[in-house]
């Protein structure tokens, strides 16, 4: 395999954690403003209790993506530089003050409603910013004037394929976010917040494949590159959505405590699902970052500085991965965190 090929398979695998644990993080927050002054179901106390520990670990993965990015593809960074300056600017901004709410608000009680809705508004706002950098590469949007790329803000803004990309980026992060702590609330044993998750997992999942569905269908004419080559490999989507019903199947099993929904089997099939779509994306994507003007060849750095790399980053991740486990334990495992004892 070329070094360019397994550069942007990794970089791809770092985009796809980091995706589902956004979705786990901005849904959490969503879902914990949403419920915040509702005393019949324990949902938010749920989602609180989840985030936070955890979007300290998210924040990790965005950085080590990045710095990935600029790693492996340096001669990509003044494009995408130019054309993504503001949504990933405005959403950098909104990530800046929903840490600095995350680090200091729960030390002040006074603070703690609008750290709730700070949360929960950011996370929709920086998902959607974030979603939106995606038709950007598909063509269409991009003009290049005297050698130097512009994007062209006003069909972007007036296409519907932004908005579709938009609430699939949204839909999605809820429908992820609803299932997982539907197990989390199982594996706290409050069966009020699960029952709640549940329910909302039961209709996102099939609004999500719907708008996934419009998503390619509002596509711009200049993607049908992209477009025609989805549509001629259709297994690995196939096996995406196969997951999904076996996912979505598992909500109305009846699991040990008696009661419908297999969480912990529909959380693996739904990982597994986008998993999946996420690198069939990704390979029809190939061998574009932006189509027409830059590739993933054309924009790969030197081959013996490539490998060079690649030993540091494995040995971070060497270091990481035991944290990783331990969190894993302390956070998600552990009784007397999950039960607040």
């Amino acid at each position: 395999m070329e070094p360019a090929i397994i550069a942007i398979t990794l970089l791809w695998s770092l985009l796809f954690i980091y995706a589902m644990l956004g979705s786990l993080d901005f849904g959490a927050g969503f879902w914990g403003m949403i419920y915040g002054k509702n005393d019949q179901t324990s949902a938010s106390q749920i989602a609180n209790r989840f985030l936070s520990p955890t979007w300290e670990v998210t924040n990790v993965f965005f950085v080590i993506f990045v710095v990935a990015l600029v790693s492996f593809f340096p001669f990509a960074t003044t494009m995408l530089g130019s054309l993504l300056l503001v949504p990933v600017g405005i959403g950098l901004l909104l990530l800046t003050i929903r840490t600095t709410f995350m680090v200091f608000a729960n030390h002040a009680n006074k603070y703690r409603d609008l750290l709730v809705i700070t949360s929960g508004l950011t996370g929709l706002i920086i998902p959607a910013l974030l979603v939106s950098m995606l038709p950007i590469t598909l063509g269409g949007f991009v003009e290049i004037v005297d050698d130097y790329p512009r994007l062209l803000y006003a069909e972007l803004i007036a296409h519907p394929t932004l908005y579709m990309h938009i609430a699939f980026g949204i839909s999605t992060e809820l429908f992820i976010s609803a299932v997982f702590l539907m197990d989390y609330s199982q594996e706290a044993e409050d069966w009020s917040a699960y029952q709640t998750y549940r329910n909302h997992s039961l209709w996102l999942g099939p609004v999500s494949i719907i708008i996934a569905v419009l998503t390619i269908e509002t596509m711009p004419s200049e993607a049908s590159w992209f477009v025609e080559t989805v549509k001629s490999n259709p297994l690995w989507f196939g096996l995406s959505m196969l997951f999904f019903l076996l996912g979505y199947a598992f909500l109305f099993l009846k699991g040990k405590h008696g009661r419908r929904g297999r969480a912990r089997l529909a959380v693996i099939s739904i990982i597994i699902q986008y998993g999946i779509a996420v690198y069939a994306y990704g390979t029809a994507h190939l061998p574009y970052l932006i189509y027409p003007d830059l590739t993933v060849s054309g924009s790969f750095t030197n081959p013996t500085v490539f490998y060079q790399l690649l030993i540091v980053y494995a040995g971070g991740f060497a270091i990481l991965i035991p944290g990783f486990i331990l969190f894993w334990k302390l956070f998600l495992k552990d009784q007397r965190y999950l039960k607040q004892q």
